[in-house]
Formats: structure tokens, C-alpha cells, sequence
């Protein structure tokens, strides 16, 4: 479904990624772990479209996204691909409702649509009573689970998560790990972690090790 080719990528004088080959498959949840500084992110940013490879092919189904830019690429991201990262990056002055609805809206989706989609999801993690709450009367646990669901809105290939349990306690990560499987059982979805929590790596169907920029 997605593939990384021979993808190389430095910052200055410090090569980060050095010839990194990567695939992941429809309906996998993947893992990447390693030290800090082995290109995990980087390599989650490039696959994800967020930053650009200095050499190298990464490959979405029949789309070559490196030649992808501007507007056209911000479409492809929006439609096809869901982020989710330690730190929630909620809208504070909204919703947990317009937080989910607004890459739909992004996406030029009928409102009413949007919002009937980000009900269910919010049934779906068991946070409807948090529908007109902020990002401040929320908990850890519920912030996180409301940019799941924005994640999921427009109903991607895959999601990206970067650090996702980083910023949870230990109970919340456990519910964040087992969502993440009921999602795949429930919408096939694909997922690619970079994480340093052990339990949900091993839960994974692949784990990827990465050292010293490259998938060892």
C-alpha cells in the first residue's frame, strides 16, 4: 500500500536517513522503534508527506507522492493520510466535535455529513458526552482519543502516529493500544507507530528497528 525506496535524508552536515527501504501493507498495524536520533520521525514525516526526502521514491498505492506539491499534495494528505501525534494539537477554541469535523470541512465535505461521521466516531470511542467540551475540560486519555478520531474523519488509508502513548499515563496508553486493534478490526485500518513504549510495539504485527538511520 505504501513504500519507501532507497530514502536518504540529511539535515546539514548530518545524514539522518541513509537508504532506508520500507513497506507496509493494507490493514497492518506497524511499529518503529530505536534510539533517539535513529531517524524514526523523520522517517514517519517523509512516509507521511510532512517533510521531503533528498533522494528516494515513497509510493501510495499508484501515487508517487514526491511528485506531489502545493494544494495538489495538501488534497492528497487531507483525503488519504491521518496524523496523530504525542501532543494531541487540538484546536483549543473548539469542540471535541469541530476538532474532529474539521478535515472534512478542510476536504470540502457536506457539513452535515462531517458531523453525523464524527458522531459515530465519538460513540465509537465512548467520549459522546464529551461532543461540546474543549481541549481543556478534557483528560489526557480524551484528547487523544478526539485526534484519533480527527485522524479517521475522512476516512484515510492510513495514520501516522508519532509518540502517540509519549504523553499518557499508563492506563491511557494501554486503552490507546487496544484502540488502535479495535480500529483495524473495525475499518481494516493501517497504521504506522513510531513509539518507545515496548508492550505496544510487540502488539504489533511488524516491529521495524531503526539505528543509525537505517531499518536494521
Amino acid at each position: 500500500m505504501i513504500t519507501g525506496k532507497n530514502i536518504f535524508k540529511s539535515y546539514g552536515n548530518v545524514e539522518v536517513l541513509r537508504g532506508v527501504d520500507v513497506e507496509i501493507s493494507k490493514g497492518e498495524v506497524v511499529s518503529i522503534v530505536g534510539p533517539s536520533g535513529s531517524g524514526k520521525s523523520t522517517l514517519l514525516h517523509i512516509l507521511g508527506t510532512l517533510d521531503k526526502a533528498d533522494r528516494g521514491e515513497v509510493r501510495m498505492n499508484s501515487t508517487i507522492l514526491n511528485s506531489l506539491t502545493g494544494k495538489q499534495l495538501a488534497a492528497f494528505r487531507n483525503k488519504h493520510i491521518g496524523f496523530v501525534f504525542q501532543f494531541h494539537h487540538l484546536l483549543p477554541e473548539f469542540t471535541a466535535l469541530e476538532n474532529i469535523c474539521i478535515p472534512g470541512w478542510l476536504a470540502r465535505r457536506k457539513k452535515t455529513e462531517v458531523k453525523t461521521e464524527a458522531l459515530k466516531l465519538l460513540d465509537l470511542l465512548g467520549l459522546r458526552h464529551r461532543v461540546e467540551n474543549k481541549p481543556n475540560q478534557l483528560s489526557g486519555g480524551e484528547q487523544q482519543r478526539v485526534a484519533v478520531a480527527r485522524a479517521l474523519i475522512n476516512r484515510p488509508d492510513i495514520i501516522f502516529a508519532d509518540e502517540p502513548t509519549g504523553n499518557l499515563d499508563t492506563a491511557n496508553a494501554k486503552d490507546l493500544h487496544r484502540l488502535f486493534f479495535d480500529l483495524r478490526k473495525e475499518f481494516s485500518q493501517t497504521f504506522l507507530v513510531v513509539t518507545h513504549n515496548e508492550e505496544l510495539a510487540q502488539l504489533s504485527d511488524r516491529v521495524l528497528q531503526m539505528k543509525d538511520g537505517k531499518i536494521v
